[in-house]
């Protein structure tokens, strides 16, 4: 599934015409230029505006029939409340309402990241032949991801993370 700006809108997309792809139990029965000709459906730039890619595996029945020890939605709710509620201290004297929304001096203020980050989001750009667009995605969900934490710097793993979240505009992967 991938979602949109500041999560208004989804997209399911399967990763090739049968959905079985990338799946670790089923084998994919589509060739090589059927999945191209699919993936080709969507375009680059379009990606590019998307600010989450997320490849969702299948679940096993038992994962689906056992008792999840995740985190509670209560306590969820309230990291995204504090969150939401440090972006709006942040941009409160002006029109931008959450990260998603940053301009690029907005982005080059509270974006910035250190020698060890700067290293690696150019090694994602070199090696994934990701865009400057997706270089400005990367940089907000990062900060994002370090809000939820209570961060008030990005560090290196919350870049990482939203790296990970890049998989539908790889040269390689998708």
């Amino acid at each position: 599934m991938v979602g949109g700006r500041s999560g208004t809108h989804k997209w399911c997309l399967n990763p090739c015409p049968c959905g079985y792809f990338t799946d670790p139990q089923r084998p994919c029965t589509c060739s090589p230029p059927q999945i191209q000709r699919y993936r080709s459906r969507i375009s680059g730039p379009l990606l590019d505006r998307i600010d989450l890619h997320l490849d969702v595996p299948p679940l096993r029945y038992r994962e689906i029939t056992t008792d999840s020890q995740g985190e509670p939605s209560e306590q969820v709710r309230e990291r995204v409340k504090e969150a939401r509620a440090l972006q709006q201290e942040r941009f409160r004297r002006t029109r931008t309402f959450c990260n998603a929304q940053m301009g690029v001096k907005q982005l080059r203020r509270h974006c910035q990241i250190g020698p060890d980050g700067q290293a690696l989001l150019e090694t994602a750009i070199e090696r994934l032949g990701l865009s400057a667009r997706a270089h400005d995605r990367i940089l907000k969900v990062a900060r994002t991801i370090a809000d939820l934490e209570g961060h008030e710097t990005i560090r290196t793993d919350h870049l990482a993370e939203a790296i990970q979240y890049r998989t539908l505009d790889r040269r390689t992967g998708w």
